[in-house]
């Protein structure tokens, strides 16, 4: 069991933890949907819930709760305090106009990738993408790179608190056949993953490393695969998909105001 430091406030983690239990695949849960998903009895989760109602964060009908807009503001305080998403969004503009596909830079957050920033073409997922969407790693280019860029404790932990869930007949399950494919993306220095997230879906990574060479993030182009064979997703957006990475690990060095003026 995980033993907690004397400075840990328990109410907090409750109460982040029912704002986590709304997703999409209980976007409007009701109050006894809540406390099952956050293991809290009734009446504290419906204490919880009404406080959130209070602040702002949560709306209901006297049945189902919701999100409310407000809640953007957490996320938001911590995207606006990063460099990454400013530095990054000029150089996929540029990259997304070179390969005529999507472009995004996402960071490692828990077993899931999250975007952080976002160039979109046109839509090729049943699901719309969009900054602050979350995938799990293992089904995806940019958590390749951003996993074969962990130091082996970190991985380890990756390996022992993530579900390899089957999302296509693409899927790597396995944790001997993801090691394998992450020892291969850390030789290569990128990532392709075929059709693992959402079959018809391909997409090339490459990893974004700060001055020290620490991977920090991943910089990917994604298509279909009715319009780009593997060969020439290899061929024609490898290249200036590595370029883009470039660029935006030289504008992270100096900061995106040294940058705008360069």
């Amino acid at each position: 069991m995980e033993t907690r430091g004397s400075h840990h406030v328990q109410s907090l983690e409750r109460g982040l933890a029912v704002i986590r239990a709304f997703n999409a695949g209980a976007p409007e849960p009701t109050l006894s949907e809540v406390a099952r998903a956050t293991g809290l009895t009734r009446a504290a989760a419906r204490r919880f819930l009404l406080t959130l109602v209070d602040l702002g964060y949560v709306r209901t009908d006297g049945k189902h709760f919701s999100l409310t807009a407000r809640v953007l503001e957490l996320g938001y305080a911590f995207l606006s305090s990063m460099t990454l998403p400013e530095v990054a969004q000029p150089h996929l503009e540029r990259l997304s106009a070179e390969v005529h596909e999507s472009s995004s830079v996402s960071v490692l957050e828990g077993t899931d990738i999250v975007y952080v920033a976002r160039v979109a073409v046109s839509r090729i997922m049943t699901v719309s993408i969009n900054v602050g969407t979350r995938f799990p790693a293992h089904a995806t280019s940019m958590g390749h790179v951003l996993l074969a860029g962990l130091d082996p404790d970190a991985l380890a932990a990756y390996f022992e608190h993530a579900r390899l869930d089957r999302l296509t007949s693409h899927t790597l399950t396995s944790p001997a056949s993801l090691r394998a494919e992450l020892a291969k993306v850390r030789e290569q220095g990128w990532a392709l993953v075929d059709q693992e997230l959402e079959e018809g879906l391909r997409s090339v990574a490459a990893p974004v490393r700060d001055r020290q060479g620490i991977v920090v993030a991943a910089v990917n182009v994604s298509t279909h695969a009715s319009r780009n064979t593997l060969e020439s997703v290899r061929e024609d957006m490898v290249p200036p998909l590595f370029a883009a990475a470039k660029r935006i690990e030289a504008d992270l060095a100096v900061g995106p105001a040294q940058a705008r003026r360069g």
